[in-house]
C-alpha cells in the first residue's frame, strides 16, 4: 500500500513528507493505522547519528498508539479494530526477553538501530529505493508494520491521541522510579532534566509517596511544571550552585538521583550526592564511548550504586496498561507534558522541541 511518511534523508536536515510503499504483514506482523507518534530526543539523536549511525534515508519514529487495520496469518496476541499503543522490537526468546525485560534483549541493537528487520529487510520502500526501518515501528507515517509482540492493546475508553509517548520516554522515566530504583514512602530523590522523561520520573516519585523530590533544569517554566506535578523542591543551576542547594536540603545526601541529561558534569553530580547506599540511575542516552570519572572510594564505602537504565525497565505488557488505568483514573497526568501538532508538522515540532518551548511534541495523523 502507499502511505505518506516523514523520511529522513541526511544528518541535521528536516524531515520530508513523502509517498512511499509498506509491505503487507508477514506472518507475525500486524499493519498499524497511526493515530498517534510521539517525537522523542532519541529520533532527532538517530537522524543526526548522535547515538547510532541509521542509515538514511530513513523513516524513524518510535512512540506509536494507533488502530490495528491487518494481522497476519499466526497473529492471535490482537485483531482488527484493536486500540495499540507500540514499543520496541525484541526477539522474544534470549534471556532478558524470558525473564520478562524485552528492552534488555540481546539482539536490541540490531532489531532496532539497524535499519531493517533481524533478516536485514525493510517494509518501506519508495520505487527501488530501499527505505529503512526503525525501533520496528517507524511510526513517523500514517501506517506502520509491527511484530506482534511489540503491540499492547490499550481499552477503548483510553484516550488514544495521549497513549504514543507511552511506549518510551514516558514510560522511562516512570519505570526507572518503579520498577529500577524501587523509590519508596518519604524517601527522597533528585532528578536532573525536566523533560518528559524527567517530568515522568517526578510524577512517579510523588505516585509512590516520596518525601524530599527535586528536580533540577536551567529552564524556569520547566521547574514551574514540575513543582505543580509533585516535585518538593525546583533548582536551577543558572542561580548559583546545585550541588551546595541540595545540600542545604538534605544534609546527609539523597537517596535517589536520576539523570537524563547524557552530561557527564551533572551525573558525577548527581552521584556524589548520594547518601550512603543511595542509588543513581542513568536514563539519558549517551554515545558509545563516553567515560564517567567517579570518586570509587565515595561509591565503594557508603555501599552506593550506579546503574544503566533502559526504558524504565519494563515489561510493556504489564506496565504500560497499569500507567495507561493510572492516567484514565487522573492519578498520572501525561496529559500535561503533551503539545499535539498536526503530521504536516513535524519538523516545527521537532524544532520546537529542541529549543525546549515543549516538553513532548505529539503527532496527529
Amino acid at each position: 500500500m502507499q502511505i505518506i511518511a516523514a523520511v529522513a534523508r541526511a544528518k541535521n536536515a528536516p524531515l520530508s513528507l513523502e509517498w512511499i510503499s509498506l509491505e503487507e504483514p508477514r506472518f507475525d506482523e500486524v499493519l498499524v493505522r497511526m493515530v498517534v507518534t510521539g517525537i522523542c530526543h532519541t529520533d532527532i539523536s538517530m537522524r543526526d547519528h548522535k547515538i547510532y549511525p541509521v542509515p538514511h534515508p530513513v523513516v524513524l519514529g518510535h512512540e506509536g498508539a494507533g488502530i490495528v487495520e491487518q494481522v497476519g496469518a499466526g497473529v492471535s496476541r490482537v485483531q482488527v479494530g484493536d486500540p495499540v499503543v507500540l514499543a520496541s522490537a525484541f526477539c522474544g526468546h534470549c534471556p532478558s526477553c524470558n525473564s520478562g525485560l524485552p528492552i534488555y534483549c540481546y539482539e536490541f541493537n540490531e532489531r532496532n538501530f539497524a535499519g531493517s528487520r533481524i533478516d536485514g529487510s525493510s517494509p518501506l520502500s519508495k520505487g527501488r529505493e530501499v527505505i529503512h526501518y526503525f525501533q520496528g515501528q517507524s511510526s513517523f507515517a500514517t501506517h506502520a508494520i509491527v511484530r506482534e509482540n511489540s503491540v499492547i492493546r490499550v481499552p477503548r475508553e483510553a484516550p488514544l491521541d495521549m497513549l504514543g509517548p507511552l511506549g518510551c520516554g514516558i514510560m522511562t522515566g516512570a519505570g526507572a522510579v518503579i520498577n529500577s530504583l524501587d523509590v519508596g514512602v518519604d524517601q527522597s530523590i533528585a532528578v536532573f532534566g525536566t523533560g518528559s522523561v524527567g517530568l515522568s520520573a517526578i510524577m512517579a516519585a510523588k505516585l509512590v509517596g516520596a518525601g524530599t523530590i527535586i528536580a533540577v533544569d536551567t529552564v524556569d517554566t520547566r521547574l514551574m511544571l514540575a513543582q505543580e506535578l509533585g516535585a518538593t523542591h525546583a533548582i536551577n543551576p543558572k542561580h548559583g550552585p546545585v550541588d551546595a542547594a541540595i545540600r542545604k536540603i538534605s544534609p546527609i545526601g539523597l537517596d535517589f538521583t536520576i539523570d537524563t541529561t547524557a552530561n557527564m558534569t551533572v551525573l558525577r553530580m548527581a552521584v556524589d550526592l548520594l547518601a550512603p547506599r543511595g542509588s543513581c540511575g542513568i536514563v539519558g542516552g549517551a554515545p558509545k564511548g563516553m567515560e564517567l570519572v567517579v570518586d570509587v572510594e565515595h561509591v565503594l564505602t557508603g555501599g552506593r550504586t550506579i546503574r544503566g537504565i533502559i526504558e524504565g525497565d519494563a515489561n510493556p505488557d504489564i506496565f504500560l496498561p497499569k500507567l495507561v488505568d493510572l492516567f484514565v483514573k487522573g492519578r498520572f497526568p501525561i496529559d500535561r507534558l503533551i503539545t499535539h501538532y498536526p503530521f504536516t508538522d513535524i519538523n516545527t515540532a521537532i524544532d520546537d522541541a529542541l529549543s525546549g518551548r515543549v516538553v513532548k511534541p505529539v503527532l496527529r495523523f
